[in-house]
């Protein structure tokens, strides 16, 4: 392997302990190696930051190891260029599995540029994609407390969610605290406890109560919507930390709520998950790929297999599967064109998957160029020149040369 480093390290990282070999020497001979075990504890990795200077190493590149990576990450970050690589991509062959030559094997990599790094953002965007993927977790949570307050309703036989769309509203919550401290309630009194329309639902909502509520059912409610109050009080301290890191961001969420389907929790996370600076992506069609969303190339002998999507970005995909079906319920627009230009042909789960892909390339070219969404129209197919040149560059890629003469000219 031709080397381009002069002085690299390569580190194999675990939880108690972080193996660090450099290599140094003349490009055009056989590098001298250095190797030395240190502690993961915060003066272990201070250790080894002064013991990487003091070779004067320029690069370092560790695995992608769960989160035992991220300390040593933060303790070399700002002193040395970091390479986070893909374990499944640097994978040594069999028969040669130890400590001491994983590290080795990682800055031989290193060293002859046979690393392609994985994309890790700056401390603020790492920051806000903590916040924005525990955000998820807590609407999560909420939602399987709603379901089971659901669940032992039905078990009381309390058809209260018959006439109330929305259990955990105003009212909903004022019948819920009756129920939770065994009060009976008549007419009157639920007609003041509710709001709006559902006053004219008493009768409905008097016969609803009369189920068999026991004490065990009473104590599980209470419990569960104690669980959801204090669930619902931390998603205000996530969306209020998340506001604030958002600040800095805001020209580029701007930008991004101009797309339809993307509002800003949505645009939160796209900016958590890829952040702003695009050239850390080789192009749209790069960053699609990292994301899981591009069909997957499996041929072989000419024959083409799966094109299942890779896994990807869980976080960034989902959210621009939501944000894809939410773009195809708007009118009159190229994003719901295409989704039901798609749908018609594979179906609605991959015609998801190809909206959400055109929407993470739209993103990527509005983040890197700095300008709004520009709608061209559901029919942006059908005019002349762009349908022309569509069809044209669909039988080129079926192996045809095309030759355009106008119907006047014949």
């Amino acid at each position: 392997m031709e080397a381009i480093l002069e002085r690299c390290a390569g580190l194999d990282v675990h939880q108690e302990t972080v193996v660090a070999c450099v290599l140094y020497g003349d490009l055009e001979r056989k590098p001298k190696q250095e190797i030395r075990t240190f502690s993961t504890t915060t003066k272990g990795l201070l250790a080894l930051h002064d013991w990487l200077c003091g070779w004067e190493c320029t690069h370092i590149a560790m695995e992608s190891t769960g989160v035992y990576w991220k300390p040593i990450w933060n303790v070399l970050e700002g002193a040395f260029t970091l390479v986070l690589a893909n374990a499944r991509r640097i994978k040594n062959v069999p028969g040669r599995k130890t400590d001491v030559a994983d590290a080795f094997w990682i800055a031989q990599l290193l060293r002859s540029g046979l690393i392609s790094p994985s994309f890790v953002p700056p401390v603020d965007i790492r920051d806000l994609r903590d916040l924005t993927r525990y955000r998820r977790k807590l609407l999560g949570d909420a939602t399987a407390e709603k379901n089971r307050i659901h669940k032992i309703l039905q078990d009381a036989n309390l058809k209260l969610t018959t006439y109330i769309s929305d259990m955990f509203g105003t009212s909903g919550r004022a019948l819920l605290e009756s129920i939770i401290n065994g009060e009976v309630l008549d007419a009157d009194e639920i007609r003041e406890k509710v709001k709006t329309s559902l006053k004219r639902k008493v009768p409905e909502l008097l016969e609803a109560l009369n189920g068999r509520l026991r004490k065990h059912h009473r104590t599980m409610l209470g419990l569960h919507l104690d669980h959801l109050s204090y669930v619902e009080k931390q998603q205000e301290k996530v969306e209020s930390e998340i506001d604030r890191l958002l600040e800095p961001h805001l020209p580029s969420v701007e930008l991004l709520i101009t797309i339809p389907g993307i509002q800003k929790d949505a645009a939160a996370v796209v900016l958590a998950e890829i952040g702003n600076d695009m050239s850390c992506f080789g192009g749209d069609s790069q960053i699609a790929a990292w994301a899981g969303l591009s069909p997957g190339n499996n041929e072989s002998a000419g024959k083409k297999k799966s094109s299942r999507i890779a896994k990807g970005n869980k976080s960034l995909k989902a959210v621009l599967c939501q944000a894809a079906w939410a773009a195809s319920k708007t009118k009159g627009t190229r994003l719901a064109s295409f989704f039901y230009r798609i749908q018609k042909r594979r179906g609605q789960r991959k015609a998801t998957i190809a909206t959400a892909h055109l929407l993470l390339r739209i993103i990527f070219r509005i983040l890197q160029d700095r300008v709004p969404y520009r709608e061209i129209g559901w029919d942006y197919l059908s005019s002349s020149t762009s349908s022309v040149e569509y069809w044209i560059k669909k039988i080129e890629a079926q192996g045809f040369n095309v030759k355009v003469e106008s119907a006047e000219a014949s």
